[in-house]
């Protein structure tokens, strides 16, 4: 067992357990644990399902309705981590340090497209997404969640959500 904490995330298609990474991405675990401590996460749509991409979640009602969050944090995506298959990102605006509570599960490796790129004076040349855990039990599920329909903007047909969010 590592040192890092984990969470466990219960959903209506099976349960993830998640490794967070606090030395690599302190302002971003220390966000979504506040998120977590708070039951913020409890009965949260995942809101984006794209094919041979992401599952994304973490600021809509069950009914659909925008959940109130805390302050944007600062984009940590330059931390040495990589966007490989079932590693969990913030999500956020084209404005590089917008990420609130939305969060992604990378169901592929996107790394090519959506780590940070810094040239060799350490100046980014693009803004990535912070990588800031990994599901490490339960990923199994995900390839079957991957297979559902989706309507306009990638909507999920069938409701996908977060049941509970609870440090282990």
């Amino acid at each position: 067992m590592s040192k890092n904490p984990h969470v466990l995330m219960k959903t209506n298609f099976g349960s993830l357990e998640i490794e967070l990474y606090p030395e690599q991405a302190p302002i971003t675990v220390a966000n979504f644990l506040q998120y977590v401590d708070e039951g913020f996460y409890n009965n949260v749509l995942f809101h984006r399902l794209v094919k041979n991409f992401v599952i994304q979640g973490g600021g809509y009602t069950l009914d659909f309705k925008e959940k109130e969050n805390h302050a944007p944090i600062k984009n940590e995506s330059n931390n040495g981590l990589s966007n490989t298959v079932f590693t969990l990102s913030m999500a956020r605006t084209n404005a590089p340090d917008s990420a609130t509570s939305q969060f992604f599960i990378n169901l592929v490796d996107n790394s090519r497209h959506l780590d940070a790129v810094v040239d060799p004076d350490g100046q980014v040349k693009r803004w990535g997404y912070a990588v800031f855990g990994k599901v490490v039990k339960g990923f199994e599920v995900l390839p079957q969640v991957e297979k559902k329909k989706v309507k306009a903007m990638d909507i999920p047909v069938e409701t996908l959500y977060i049941e509970s969010v609870e440090r282990i």
